[in-house]
């Protein structure tokens, strides 16, 4: 992200700054933190004092949002044991010092709340005594649907970056996309299919590249392009049946985006695609859930245990409106089916995950966190 003619830091690394943070930022935490004179940073830059100034003045006035503060003092304390790391202070050092995401880690989770952030009607909110902030969307019927949760340094650093920004004040603050944030996503969409139409296209799902042949049909190749504002599952709980009542309700729709963010935080990408593709294929074999560590090994094996309960035909439609975000006729292409039956049965594995939630999880475990 480059501001003002291109005046740019050095190597943020050089100080323990990540190289996510902003250059407005990073010259103000050079100046304030460390003490380093404007016309020193500007030589650094290449560029003219006044800019240094400028960018240092409205960081400054930027502080009264609590996120841009909060991320501004943990990379304060950062730099600041990074360039005189006392022995009394390598503890403090250490756990200051991961606080921040580092570049990856940044980059991945942006991309995905980001794109929560787009949809109509979502927010990013946060209050001081919680740990994680949470993105929520308006449903119908004055409904809200939690739809992903977000570490706190996380949001920070969108907010740093300008990604993020509320104008509400309160216990509980409020923070939507902002134009920037909406360019960057963009920016990173664009990155990870370069060859694709450019805006918010994204690429066809792997599993369908892979497997043209497959459902009986060949891939026309073309691509699926689909808005960011709106999931397929998200326009489908705005039907209604003849008789007023929703097509989905609001734990249905729940059960779904639940299923949708454990599919993000497996980090399914382009690398792990080929394990779920075999719930596609008929008489496809379960894919291992225990791979890896952590938090990812825990999302797949739920996202697994899910399919499984769902089963062929039921998990092939689930996967595919509510993780890869395909819409009802592009599936029922893909998988063979007549017309306007993919919503029959979406509604019916629905049924299906919520009670295999409520049984798993309890009914309180709609969404992580």
């Amino acid at each position: 992200m480059t501001l003002l003619n291109d005046c740019t830091p050095a190597q943020n690394g050089s100080v323990g700054i990540p190289e996510w943070v902003p250059p407005d930022a990073y010259h103000y935490l050079s100046h304030v933190e460390l003490g380093k004179p404007i016309r020193a940073l500007a030589r650094s830059a290449e560029c003219h004092a006044s800019t240094i100034l400028r960018q240092i003045r409205r960081i400054e006035t930027r502080r009264d949002d609590p996120l841009v503060d909060d991320a501004l003092e943990t990379l304060g304390r950062v730099s600041r044991n990074k360039v005189t790391p006392a022995k009394d202070q390598q503890q403090m050092h250490l756990t200051t010092e991961t606080m921040m995401p580092d570049d990856v880690t940044f980059s991945r989770e942006a991309r995905r709340i980001l794109r929560r952030l787009c949809e109509t009607g979502a927010v990013l909110a946060i209050a001081a005594d919680m740990e994680k902030a949470v993105v929520v969307r308006d449903g119908a019927g004055s409904c809200t649907t939690r739809t992903a949760v977000v570490d706190r340094p996380i949001a920070q650093a969108m907010a740093l970056k300008g990604w993020i920004a509320t104008k509400g004040t309160g216990r509980i603050i409020r923070y939507h996309i902002t134009a920037a944030g909406r360019t960057a996503l963009e920016q990173i969409l664009q990155r990870e299919a370069p060859d694709h139409d450019a805006g918010f296209a994204e690429a066809q799902p792997p599993f369908a590249e892979k497997s043209p042949q497959r459902d009986g049909f060949a891939d026309t190749g073309r691509q699926s392009r689909r808005t960011l504002a709106e999931s397929p599952l998200s326009a489908l709980a705005r039907r209604r049946e003849k008789d007023g009542t929703r097509f989905l309700s609001n734990r249905q729709v729940q059960a779904g985006e639940r299923l949708r963010e454990d599919f993000e935080l497996a980090q399914m990408g382009e690398n792990t695609t080929m394990n779920w593709e075999r719930f596609l294929t008929p008489g496809g074999a379960t894919p291992v859930h225990n791979q890896g560590g952590g938090a990812p090994a825990m999302a797949r094996a739920r996202v697994g245990a899910a399919l499984e309960e769902l089963g062929p035909g039921l998990s092939d439609i689930v996967l595919r409106c509510c993780c890869y975000l395909e819409g009802l006729e592009t599936a029922e292409k893909r998988l063979g089916w007549s017309a306007r039956s993919a919503k029959i049965v979406l509604r019916i594995a629905l049924i299906r995950l919520r009670k295999h939630y409520d049984e798993t999880l309890g009914p309180g475990g709609a969404m992580i966190g």
